[in-house]
């Protein structure tokens, strides 16, 4: 496994966003499209969940987001961050805090 420097892991931003909807992304198997609430700002965010959940189970969740990728295109998709969870073959696992936080809260 590569190690990586203190420094280049403080500039990923994690923030806690709230899922404000969901949809299929058309012609495209695994991809949903989340508009996303961070409280200051929202993005798009198109994660490779869909054979795990369903659009509606994911909405007003609240899940930690990559927040300062460099935006990318899936099937014309603009994706602006990265949803953070954990990726087993049953499966993938949202990371939820065990608490409700504020929209926006930092990750460190």
């Amino acid at each position: 496994m590569d190690q990586i420097a203190l420094d280049d892991f403080k500039k990923v931003e994690i923030r806690i966003g709230e899922i404000l909807s969901v949809e299929k992304v058309e012609n495209a198997d695994k991809l949903l499209k989340l508009q996303v609430d961070f409280g200051e700002f929202q993005r798009q965010i198109v994660s490779g969940i869909a054979e795990s959940f369903k659009p509606e189970e994911l909405v007003g969740k609240r899940l930690p987001f990559i927040v300062n990728l460099q935006y990318r295109k899936f099937k014309g998709e603009e994706s602006q961050g990265m949803l953070m969870a954990i990726d087993v073959p049953e499966k993938t696992v949202l990371l939820i805090p065990e608490i409700d936080v504020p929209k926006g809260t930092e990750v460190v």
